[in-house]
């Protein structure tokens, strides 16, 4: 790994040349993409400002990249950071000299942006409190790292169709997505992994196959090389647009596909020594006696030790909070921070006492479930992003403000700018992807409704697209749902668990 991380600071010269090439008007959008998106950099819409994808396998942000994160905020003047469902952090409205700056120095603290973007595996995803979870089958994250440090390595060496996410679940929560991911090692009450594979969101959307069961932990490696050379013997070079792994399903059939993987399997096993051996890190702090009961609080499964949740609106903290975190918890022992794919922040390993310390610096969140609602950087920041999905949302929670509902009255949302789901709109209970609706002779911004997507092990469903809904009535409906589901005194998962026409009723009014 030092190697390659030497190999990825030589590469920031060649970086640095074509960034200031692109500012100086010298070099295309079209062009620079397809070379900065390899460094987990994109120029923003309008080609004037940058913006850098900083990876944390797992989700994982220690002490120390908190410290470089806070710091670079300061340095370079950062206007916006945005925590993303792929548990990385994402810096936005950055210039030539901050995006370069942050690329380099980033690596001294083990911050790798190489392979954030472009057709290369992107960060390891893990379920958020992995090794801390009550009720976890056992600590998926040794591995979820193991599998990002050889992930790491094909970055220069293998051209693959697109881009390949790998992810690990703890539980049958699946927050992950593990079953239907590019690849999804899911934990089971054994210790070991089931394999899911050629999943994923977006465009045409996949379940994955599972392509093995009862797999031991240390022989991950195989699974993913595997994973790596199917897709470079029958991914698409052609097509883009059909270039992810799902799309293999279609082209060999599931059970084509299923055998194809198999084969390559069987050679990887033949031919390799993959086995690894890691060991989780065990959590020695223990409580100090002071109990804390809120409902951003989780005990974990480590006696008097708790998670605090924070989730800034839309994903979105001040960028201030990254210094203040650092400062509130940099004394703290073990505590560590871990980004959720729901764009959620855990701090973790709290005694009583640091957990109440940690709640009074993060009390300017969400305030409720409905205000945990996810959604992507949107269109005015995103090359190609249709709709303004964080405006849509915070007109939707600033209206809903307004009536007081009861926590659980609303469903957390789910909201993307466009089909890509980077806002994961398609598991949401309720999601919407951006897009165009014409009316009355008037192209009106709109976004696609979905309902009863499940992200839940053995429950994984898309949800069902019911129509398209005008932003500018999105707050409405949210109103109305909310007014008459406090009426009936209850929740909206029981209501619509009950009701499921009546949503469809209120919904009626609203959609074309």
């Amino acid at each position: 790994m030092e190697k390659l991380m030497q190999e990825f600071r030589e590469d920031m010269a060649e970086f640095r040349d074509i960034t200031e090439k692109f500012y100086a008007k010298e070099v295309s959008m079209k062009e620079y993409k397809g070379f900065s998106g390899g460094f987990g950099s994109y120029a923003q819409k309008g080609g004037e400002a940058s913006m850098l994808r900083l990876r944390m396998p797992g989700g994982r942000l220690t002490k120390e990249k908190l410290k470089f994160v806070a710091d670079a905020i300061a340095e370079y003047g950062v206007e916006k950071a945005h925590f993303t469902t792929c548990q990385t952090i994402q810096f936005h409205n950055l210039g030539a000299e901050a995006v370069c700056g942050i690329m380099e120095k980033a690596l001294d603290v083990g911050i790798v942006t190489r392979g954030g973007g472009g057709d290369f595996p992107r960060n390891v995803m893990v379920s958020p409190l992995s090794g801390v979870e009550q009720g976890e089958y056992f600590d998926v994250l040794p591995y979820a790292e193991a599998a990002s440090d050889y992930l790491m390595g094909f970055i220069k060496t293998v051209k693959m169709p697109r881009k390949l996410k790998v992810g690990f679940s703890n539980s049958p929560a699946n927050e992950t997505h593990a079953t239907f991911r590019d690849l999804g090692f899911v934990a089971k009450a054994d210790g070991t992994f089931d394999v899911y594979s050629a999943g994923g969101l977006g465009n045409n959307p996949r379940m994955g196959v599972k392509v093995a069961e009862q797999v031991p932990p240390t022989e991950i490696l195989y699974y993913i090389k595997a994973m790596v050379n199917t897709f470079v013997a029958h991914g698409n070079y052609e097509n883009r647009g059909k270039a992810r792994t799902r799309y293999m399903q279609e082209s060999l059939g599931v059970d084509g596909y299923k055998a194809a993987y198999l084969e390559k399997l069987a050679e990887v096993k033949k031919s390799e020594k993959l086995d690894i051996d890691v060991t989780a890190e065990a959590v020695a702090k223990s409580g100090n006696g002071t109990t804390v009961s809120d409902k951003r609080v989780t005990a974990q499964k480590q006696d008097g030790l708790y998670a605090v949740a924070y989730h800034p609106i839309g994903g979105i903290p001040a960028v201030t909070k990254f210094a203040q975190l650092y400062e509130t918890i940099k004394d703290m022992e073990a505590v560590e921070v871990r980004i959720a794919p729901d764009e959620t922040i855990y701090i973790i390993n709290l005694n009583g006492d640091e957990a109440k310390a940690v709640l009074a610096v993060t009390d300017d969140g969400a305030q409720n479930l409905f205000e945990t609602s996810v959604s992507c950087i949107g269109a005015t920041i995103c090359q190609i992003g249709l709709r303004d999905s964080q405006g849509a949302l915070r007109q939707i929670i600033d209206e809903v403000r307004k009536h007081d509902f009861a926590d659980g009255v609303l469903p957390r949302i789910h909201i993307s700018g466009c089909t890509s789901s980077c806002g994961t709109h398609q598991i949401g209970t309720l999601g919407f992807h951006g897009g165009a609706k014409r009316v009355d002779g008037v192209l009106e911004p709109a976004f696609t409704f979905h309902v009863n997507g499940s992200d839940t092990e053995g429950e994984e469903r898309f949800g069902e697209q019911w129509g398209m809904m005008l932003q500018k009535d999105m707050p409405a409906f949210f109103v109305e749902l909310g007014q008459t589901i406090q009426a009936e005194g209850t929740t909206f998962d029981a209501w619509f668990a009950k009701k499921p026409e009546a949503l469809k009723e209120i919904a009626g009014k609203y959609l074309y």
